[in-house]
């Protein structure tokens, strides 16, 4: 039986999920329910739980905090969050805390048990892992007594300064191990292969332990080849180096040769490829918890850059946010007016930029979506059918946040796209009613601009300025200059009616340099002066 817990503070909700589903028939059973994350933190604590079901907006303890308390303490708890609020935000935090599902409110009976059935399948592999590496973790304790093994956790311990610093480098010190130096530097080398970019199945959790010991070896070799430091295994899949400088010259440099030299050779010797990151140089024992923590940081980087990344800390400068707002109104003028491969430019242009700030994944996806939205924003320039632009659009993000690697969340977006310009095909197969559109949308947004004339829209179509003449007049009933008149005129009526700007001033703001002819054209179309209609519609 999988034990399940519901967490909602809707009793009408607990009370339906209860009575809807038939928890015997699918080999559950409903240990408890509770109405809200503080209540289910306390359950879990007292009664075994296999998947918690829990809605976001609780009170006391909301369902994001739960999936935080139970990420850290219980991660082998599988977490679904239903809920209302579609947001990203929210979806990104879900997956930061390890949540398996994200589904939004309201949701059938057929749907949570289709759900229940996938995360029973990922209850039951945790469990079969468990159970074979607590078997491997019983044979290996003859191994894991090895002199190695033992200096390997007595350097872990220090560089992540999980037991008292002085106490680590005293039992270094028992077995001959002397860490002082002017300054250290921390190394962290991950086989991609095994890294957490893929689903790993039991068998290759244990080889991936097995062939860390041989990067640990050919690591140890080198770096006691060149008394550089002291190699150790990190777990069981990480290997690590605590770089000690005792001289100065080039050293820095040196370091990364030496990162260099242990990838190749592990290629050469396994045809894996590593990824390495290399911390900053810190002064003091205690302070290399700093150094570590940024070379593990570099390993997430394999989702913007892929594998075999070798990312010096001190070289390389991340940062979690870029200017792309030129490129996003680029990318909007060039969506509205067709021009496909341009859009395709752009992209690859932002994606390229978010791969160069070495950001977040987090940070990353919510920059894909901004693209989306900007998609979105032009196809309502040239009224498109947005129902159907905005169709599965919560599928659509949940596909780009599950990718392992940017570069298939790339892809997601250029399959989105490629659809857009499918629908915003179809739904303009009449050439010119689109360019009459698009033209509609130009004079809205450049009226102001005293120079803005037929040659300039038609430059900005890209097509002649007697087919444009034709078709706008067929499609609209109007001339170019007499929709151009009638938008600055609905402007200047608008500024007189709420303003108490001089006439010249408005003329100047509605694209006419000349006041003189401001007050003219003003007349003619409204038959009173600027003044006189001010007079009479000015609050």
């Amino acid at each position: 039986m999988y034990r399940i817990l519901l967490v909602d503070d809707e009793i009408l909700v607990r009370d339906a999920i209860k009575e809807n589903i038939d928890w015997g028939a699918i080999d559950c059973e409903l240990v408890g329910d509770c109405e809200n994350g503080k209540q289910a933190a306390e359950f879990v604590k007292e009664h075994p739980v296999d998947i918690v079901l829990t809605d976001i907006l609780m009170p006391y303890m909301d369902g994001m905090e739960l999936s935080h308390f139970l990420h850290d303490n219980y991660p082998e708890i599988v977490i679904v969050i239903f809920s209302g609020f579609g947001e990203f935000e929210y979806a990104k935090k879900a997956i930061q805390y390890g949540v398996s599902e994200y589904l939004l409110k309201p949701v059938t009976a057929m749907e949570l048990t289709g759900v229940i059935e996938k995360m029973k399948k990922k209850v039951e592999q945790q469990r079969l892992e468990k159970s074979k590496m607590d078997a491997l973790t019983q044979n290996s304790e003859e191994y894991r007594k090895n002199k190695q093994i033992i200096r390997s956790k007595n350097i872990e311990a220090l560089v992540n300064c999980t037991t008292d610093v002085n106490a680590s480098i005293e039992r270094l010190a028992e077995m001959g191990i002397d860490i002082s130096a002017a300054s250290y530097r921390v190394a962290i080398f991950d086989i991609d292969l095994y890294s957490g970019m893929y689903q790993l199945d039991t068998e290759k959790r244990q080889e991936s332990a097995l062939m860390a010991f041989v990067l640990f070896n050919i690591s140890d070799e080198i770096v006691t080849r060149e008394e550089a430091g002291i190699a150790y295994q990190e777990g069981n899949n990480r290997v690590g180096i605590l770089f000690q400088e005792k001289w100065s010259r080039n050293f820095t440099s040196r370091t990364k040769e030496i990162c260099h030299e242990i990838q190749e050779k592990t290629k050469e010797v396994m045809g894996f490829d590593v990824s390495m990151g290399i911390g900053k140089w810190v002064k003091k024992p205690e302070e290399l918890i700093q150094s570590h923590d940024m070379a593990a940081q570099t390993l997430q980087y394999r989702y913007l850059l892929g594998g075999n990344l070798l990312i010096d800390m001190e070289e390389q400068h991340p940062v979690q946010e870029i200017a792309i707002e030129d490129d996003l109104a680029e990318l909007k003028e060039a969506m509205k007016t067709g021009q496909k491969e341009q859009v395709y430019q752009i992209l690859i242009k932002i994606e390229d930029s978010i791969r160069q700030a070495l950001m977040e994944k987090s940070r990353a996806c919510m920059y894909l979506q901004q693209v989306i939205r900007t998609m979105d924003n032009a196809c309502e320039d040239v009224s498109a059918d947005m129902d159907r632009i905005r169709e599965d659009r919560d599928e659509l993000l949940r596909q780009i946040t599950d990718q392992k690697f940017f570069e298939d969340a790339c892809k997601v977006v250029q399959k989105h796209t490629d659809r857009i310009f499918e629908i915003l095909s179809e739904l303009n197969t009449s050439s010119s009613k689109r360019q009459a559109r698009l033209a509609i949308d130009y004079i809205q947004k450049n009226y102001m601009d005293p120079d803005l004339s037929l040659n300039s829209i038609c430059s900005y179509l890209n097509i002649s300025t007697s087919y444009f003449s034709t078709i706008f007049k067929d499609e609209t009933g109007e001339t170019f200059t007499e929709v151009l008149i009638r938008t600055r005129m609905e402007k200047a009526k608008e500024l007189l009616e709420n303003t108490t700007l001089k006439n010249y001033e408005i003329a100047e703001k509605v694209g006419f340099s000349d006041p003189h002819y401001f007050g003219i054209s003003f007349k003619k179309m409204t038959g009173c002066t600027p003044t006189e209609y001010a007079r009479e519609k000015r609050r």
